[in-house]
């Protein structure tokens, strides 16, 4: 598995991961329009994004995650990092990708000198939930969203 840093050619891989994490979707039939793009870019020109992705031997995206580091006063001045957008396609789950995708994002958060990794679930994603739970994370913390 390579483990790498999202290219603008891994964008239609990442949006079909996205677009329906119950199936495969074909990166052929996703439509990149300019907010896709716009946002690819912010992503990719900020030195506090990445968007990481897990690609087999030929190059197929299997998995990705967005990682944002965010300063604070908190934790002594440290960063934290906050984990995003995470998904293994559907056909290769159970086969430890995803466990891989984390522990090299945290170790990528580790050795940035980060404080804390942390991340943010939909209430209705209880497998994803005992995921994160076997990887160590804790639900420490109540989160709240209010849509624009």
């Amino acid at each position: 598995m390579i483990f790498r840093t999202a290219t603008r050619q891994d964008l239609p891989a990442v949006l079909a991961l996205l677009a329906d994490e119950e199936k495969v979707v074909d990166p052929a039939s996703v439509v990149i329009d300019e907010a896709y793009e716009r946002a690819f870019e912010a992503i990719t020109g900020d030195s506090r994004n990445e968007m990481l992705v897990l690609a087999d031997d030929d190059g197929a995206v299997l998995g990705c995650l967005q990682a944002t580091y965010i300063p604070g006063l908190g934790k002594h001045g440290a960063e934290r990092a906050l984990i995003e957008a995470v998904r293994v396609r559907a056909d290769r789950r159970g086969a430890g990708l995803g466990r891989e995708l984390f522990e090299r994002a945290v170790e990528r958060a580790r050795q940035r000198g980060c404080a804390l990794v942390q991340l943010t679930s939909n209430k209705r994603r209880t497998e994803a939930h005992r995921f994160y739970a076997s990887l160590g994370f804790a639900r420490s913390h109540d989160g709240f969203k209010l849509a624009l």
